[in-house]
């Protein structure tokens, strides 16, 4: 009987579903039939750089230079115009990015136009032609470079820095570290920047101008390649325009008949109860009005995953010959990488030509989704936010879901750098007259709030200059204590406070109005490391404080504390890998697997004895301010178990750890170890334990080769 019930409810439930995916149909506003009629592919013309490109151009020649302009303006033409310049007088370039991904892009970008071997990479993880004329790396690598070079006095052997996607200045867990680079960097070396969001570029020029005594030229352009237009689609299926001009001041302000839906209590909606939108619908009405590809922004990772199971695959993939070329490309992008071969989503990706992308998959997969999509293989791609940032996913369309984001902590409203580097994505140039920026109603979409964003300039960028262990131990190498009060006085901060009383309001709260708040930050980091004998009373560097400063990862000191109490593992590589996970975890767990008998024993007693071992010099840091990470035997396990060579499905099912995830945090633990090797000198057998560790890790299907 119950069975029964079930089957019924189960029946009924699939009747009302397709009672209501078929109210939703094709149909637009009047008012777009102009709009729609600019659709198409741009006739191919000769390239002619645009004016700001030159100006760029003309710019780099004797002063650093600033250049702000749409996503797909053609900033990347000006680097490697710049780049060509610079090799052809025998020079070298410094191309730095703030994302592996972009670095990855860049790099064979790169190496197609100027030469495999005229290009090298470095990400930590990958060190390839690390002398050649052009050099593409992250911010962090380029950081750690310019420590060296101040500390064995020399020049960095560069005369070209370029620093895309300059608008990171601002981001509050990595602006420190372009923060750096800037104010290290030597004069006689210039700057290139480059960024789609930067709302104050002139403040950012005059604080340049301020430390490094030469003109900084700010080439500003607004106007995007590719023309925007934003549109609603009403939960019925019918696309409206969403805005129109205000006659007034010309500003943006709803279209006349979705404004009533923005203020109503019950506001109409593509899904209830919190449920997903029916995707194959909409893909339907947006292939309907040749509006594909499109990227789909969504709030979370699930939602990512769920949206590609929701896409009909009868209304997709019509043509046969399509379908072929995107089964010969994944076949060919996967050939070579059994898990890839087999991976779960893999099904959808090939009946629907859409897929999901998120930090929770593996980088692998996520690269074999970005080259299907730059590719044009793929008819939509639902993502977080996150993609909106560095790598190139051009689409006739982008679809924003929320008018909110997760920032990692909580949900908070999009601003308007936020909304630009979205929306920045839709046109494509050379490949599209016109671009798409689709809204849509739902439980967390203010459309006011949308138009708000869609009148205001890119947020300013705010100084986001922080004092750690690291940063403390580097400068002491070459620096004293008042030099490096001379260094900190370069900073944005610094510049901000100088600032209009207005301006200068929030520099001066966090920093201080002489800057001494962040100056007694760095002298409280330093009097601990003096406290723990990394620091001479007379401000320089002890024995130990030496080869700390090599450890340039998340916790040096507490690393730094076990390595001189000898308390990691020596002689194991993979006891070793698992113990340095645990220093690097992100997460929050329990104890409970320390009860668990099938907890290996070595594991557990080295991990105990370290965390018994290190507690009082955690609790004095907690005592002085500072943050000390607990230390979790879960990731230790997922490291030990993978580097005796667990299956990769076995450790991700039982564990509950999305591929990304784990994938992330073995590769963190390879830095780490891989900082810890460089440690030969002094720790030649734990050095040599950490480089064997390394290979047991960084292994298929973490690294792909």
């Amino acid at each position: 009987m119950k069975k029964k019930y079930y089957a019924s409810k189960k029946a009924n439930t699939q009747k009302a579903d397709k009672i209501n995916a078929s109210l939703m149909q094709p149909g637009s506003d009047k008012s777009l039939k102009r709009v729609f009629e600019k659709i198409g592919v741009p006739v191919r013309m000769q390239f002619k750089p645009d004016l700001f490109q030159i100006q760029a151009l003309q710019a780099t020649k004797d002063s650093d230079c600033l250049v702000t302009a749409p996503t797909g303006a053609g900033k990347t033409w000006i680097a490697e115009q710049v780049a060509h310049d610079v090799i052809k007088r025998n020079g070298k370039v410094w191309y730095a990015t703030p994302l592996k991904a972009l670095t990855n892009s860049i790099h064979t970008r790169f190496s197609k136009l100027f030469g495999r071997e005229n290009v090298g990479i470095l990400t930590g993880d990958i060190k390839e032609n690390p002398d050649a004329a052009i050099v593409i790396g992250t911010t962090e690598i380029l950081r750690n470079q310019l420590y060296d070079a101040m500390h064995v006095g020399e020049n960095l052997s560069s005369d070209l820095i370029i620093l895309d996607e300059a608008h990171f200045l601002g981001d509050e867990q990595r602006g420190v570290v372009w923060e750096e680079i800037i104010i290290y960097l030597p004069v006689r070396i210039p700057l290139l920047l480059l960024s789609a969001t930067i709302g104050n570029p002139l403040s950012i020029a005059e604080w340049l101008e301020s430390i490094r005594g030469k003109k900084c030229r700010v080439i500003k352009v607004h106007e995007r390649p590719v023309p925007l237009f934003p549109l609603f689609l009403h939960s019925s299926g019918t696309l409206f325009p969403l805005t129109e001009e205000q006659e007034s001041d010309q500003k943006k302000i709803l279209y006349k008949k979705i404004s009533k839906l923005a203020d109503m209590k019950n506001r109409p909606a593509m899904s209830h109860n919190e449920k997903l939108p029916p995707f194959g619908d909409i893909l339907h009405i947006l292939h309907t009005y040749d509006l594909l590809p499109a990227i789909f922004f969504l709030k979370s990772r699930a939602d990512c995953d769920q949206a590609i199971k929701l896409c009909n695959s009868k209304l997709l993939l019509k043509s046969p010959e399509r379908k072929k070329a995107l089964m010969d490309k994944i076949d060919d992008l996967v050939s070579n990488h059994p898990h890839l071969k087999s991976h779960n989503q893999r099904p959808y990706l090939e009946r629907t030509a859409t897929a999901s992308h998120h930090s929770g998959h593996l980088p692998a997969w996520k690269a074999v989704v970005e080259t299907l999509m730059a590719g044009g293989f793929l008819d939509a791609m639902f993502a977080t936010s996150t993609v909106a940032a560095g790598v190139n996913f051009p689409a006739r369309s982008v679809v924003i879901l929320n008018s909110d984001r997760f920032n990692g902590v909580e949900f908070m409203p999009l601003n308007p750098s936020e909304l630009q580097q979205m929306s920045g994505r839709a046109g494509r140039r050379g490949m599209d007259n016109i671009g798409f920026c689709i809204v849509m109603p739902g439980k967390f979409m203010d459309l006011n709030h949308i138009v708000k964003l869609m009148n205001s300039p890119p947020s300013d960028i705010e100084s986001q200059i922080t004092i750690n262990f690291s940063m403390v131990l580097n400068l002491l190498l070459s620096h004293g204590p008042d030099q490096i009060k001379l260094l900190l006085e370069k900073s944005f901060a610094s510049h901000q406070i100088r600032s209009g009383k207005k301006r200068g309001k929030t520099a001066r709260k966090r920093f201080g109005t002489d800057l001494e708040l962040l100056w007694i930050d760095f002298m409280e980091h330093m009097d601990f490391l003096l406290s723990e004998k990394f620091v001479t009373d007379e401000g320089k560097l002890t024995e130990d404080g030496l080869w700390a400063s090599k450890l340039r990862i998340d916790s040096p000191i507490l690393v730094a504390q076990s390595i001189r109490n000898n308390f990691l593992p020596q002689t194991d590589p993979a006891l070793l890998a698992a113990i340095i996970s645990s220093f690097v975890n992100e997460r929050e767990f329990n104890d409970e697997p320390l009860h668990n008998q099938a907890l290996p024993k070595a594991l557990k007693d080295v991990f105990l004895d370290i965390r018994k071992g290190l507690k009082p010099f955690a609790v004095n840091m907690l005592k002085k301010g500072f943050s000390a990470p607990n230390l979790f035997i879960q990731p230790s396990l997922l490291l030990y178990f993978w580097a005796h060579h667990e299956p990769w499905e076995n450790i991700c099912t039982l564990y509950d750890f999305a591929e990304g995830d784990l994938a992330r945090l073995i590769m963190r633990t390879g830095e780490n170890l891989r900082q810890i090797s460089k440690l030969e000198e002094t720790f030649p057998e734990l050095a040599k334990t950490a480089r064997q560790a390394i290979d047991l890790i960084l292994k298929e299907p973490v690294v792909t080769y």
